[in-house]
């Protein structure tokens, strides 16, 4: 019997092996609580914990008086830490791809004061520009423009733009990435957009400003991505009622 806390865990990770099988294809029915008590002879509460864990996940859903399903054209948001595009496709079932709409060197100089600010550079600073359009199973779902600090990662070309820049950075430039600070706002896409997207002009979007950082507080980039509000969900977990804190945000004026 799975009894501990780690063999919870280890569950867990058989069951999203088995999602990214042929046989749970989105929108099939997966297993039921007493099947996977059987066939990972485990209790039925701890199947059904397990259960539970990946509905939160987003990668499977409940339909009452159904069962439970793989989920269908939905990807996941997560907004408590860093995943990798390429990484989350394949987790349920895709085949992810790049599309490199653009990627050339420029200087701080010939971009916004909000990105020199963000990422805390000089205006002869070198960046990177990198526009790529993100596509699961052959489908647009994310376009982002990204300025990147260049000295963290000299010799990256657009061939390397196409894969995980995430593992690109770990691995060949062996950087180590803390976190990001981000918005996330609701946008009606612009003509270009929709084409790049493969949406209606002024179809609904989620729009992520976000500046990346290094180990010890340096900035790496910054980017404005929009992802597919018909493909993408955003999901969080909230603990317990706090008590009162500042705003953590702010009211944008409906003029914007």
């Amino acid at each position: 019997m799975l009894k501990s806390a780690s063999f919870h865990q280890e569950l867990i990770v058989k069951l999203r092996k088995l999602l990214r099988g042929r046989q749970f294809v989105p929108g099939a029915q997966f297993l039921t609580e007493r099947e996977i008590a059987d066939r990972f002879e485990t209790s039925r509460p701890t199947a059904n914990k397990a259960l539970s864990s990946l509905v939160s996940l987003g990668l499977l859903e409940f339909r009452h008086g159904a069962g439970t399903f793989v989920r269908e054209n939905v990807l996941d948001y997560d907004l408590q830490r860093l995943v990798s595009f390429t990484d989350k496709v394949r987790a349920v079932g895709k085949a992810p791809s790049t599309r490199v709409v653009d990627f050339h060197k420029l200087t701080a100089a010939a971009v916004s004061t909000e990105i020199i600010q963000a990422l805390q550079l000089p205006v002869n600073e070198p960046l990177l520009y990198i526009e790529r359009v993100r596509l699961a199973d052959g489908q647009p779902v994310i376009y982002e423009r990204r300025h990147v600090a260049a000295r963290y990662c000299l010799g990256m070309s657009k061939t390397d733009a196409k894969g995980s820049l995430y593992a690109f950075w770990t691995s060949h430039c062996n950087l180590s990435i803390s976190g990001a600070d981000e918005s996330i706002r609701a946008i009606n896409a612009t003509k270009s957009q929709a084409v790049l997207l493969g949406v209606k002009t002024n179809a609904a979007c989620l729009l992520v400003i976000a500046t990346g950082f290094l180990e010890g507080g340096a900035p790496l980039w910054h980017e404005e991505t929009l992802y597919r509000s018909d493909v993408y969900e955003f999901r969080n977990h909230l603990g317990g009622v706090a008590s009162p804190k500042p705003a953590q945000g702010w009211i944008r004026s409906s003029e914007v």
